[in-house]
C-alpha cells in the first residue's frame, strides 16, 4: 500500500475507526462533507472575485446540482 502515513499511526487510526460508534462515524462524515463544501465555495469565490456571496452560492449549486436547479433557485430568490 502506498501511503504517506506512518504504519503505527495508520494502525491507530484504524483502531479508532473500529471503536467509533455509528453516531461518531456519522458525525465525522458530516464534518468532512461540510469541510469539502466550504472549501469548494471558497475556491469558487477566489476564482471569481467579482461574484457576490449570493452569486458564489448559486455557482456552487450549479456545480453540485446542475444548471437547471441553479436557474430555478436564482429565479425563486429573485421573486421573493
Amino acid at each position: 500500500m502506498l501511503s504517506d502515513t506512518d504504519a503505527h499511526a495508520e494502525r491507530v487510526q484504524i483502531e479508532l475507526a473500529r471503536r467509533a460508534t455509528p453516531a461518531q462515524k456519522m458525525a465525522q462524515v458530516r464534518a468532512l462533507s461540510d469541510l469539502v463544501a466550504r472549501l469548494s465555495r471558497r475556491a469558487i469565490a477566489r476564482a471569481n472575485p467579482e461574484l457576490s456571496p449570493a452569486e458564489v452560492e448559486l455557482k456552487w449549486v450549479e456545480f453540485q446540482y446542475g444548471k437547471p436547479l441553479a436557474a430555478a433557485l436564482r429565479e425563486y430568490k429573485r421573486d421573493r
